[in-house]
């Protein structure tokens, strides 16, 4: 059964899918999914790939098109024609040159927690001076 890990899959650029894919392994899409997709394996998206929905995996490249988000426990790369329009989170990010990307980022590759926010120092208002006129 060590097979599992380490298998392969590709769905060309023929391929269109409506609902959730959960995978080991590899795969590479390069077709069109409308659905998320959840995996402890490595999502490779092709040129032509289109995916409309979340990515939860190991790691992701990204070549074609995503609309959702995409959380990665290990590493997300994007490539120079790539368009990605959601939030990221992952451990390790590569962007390259020239793709598209509009969302938000996490990364936190030594999973860091957050600092506490620092305690404002506010200093008492101080009360107007009074000016006695006699």
């Amino acid at each position: 059964m060590d097979n599992m890990n380490t298998s392969k899959n590709v769905l060309g650029s023929d391929v269109e899918i409506k609902g959730n894919i959960k995978f080991t392994g590899e795969l590479a899409l390069d077709g069109k999914l409308e659905g998320e997709v959840h995996t402890d394996g490595t999502l490779t998206l092709g040129d032509s790939a289109v995916v409309n929905g979340n990515i939860n995996a190991q790691s992701v490249v990204v070549r074609g098109k995503v609309n959702g988000n995409i959380n990665a426990k290990e590493k997300i790369e994007i490539k120079n024609k790539a368009e990605l329009f959601g939030d990221i989170r992952a451990t390790k990010l590569a962007i390259e040159e020239g793709c598209t990307f509009v969302g938000k980022t996490e990364v936190n590759p030594n999973k860091v927690s957050p600092p506490p926010p620092l305690p404002r120092t506010q200093e008492a208002p101080q009360a107007p001076e009074l000016v006695k006129s006699r």
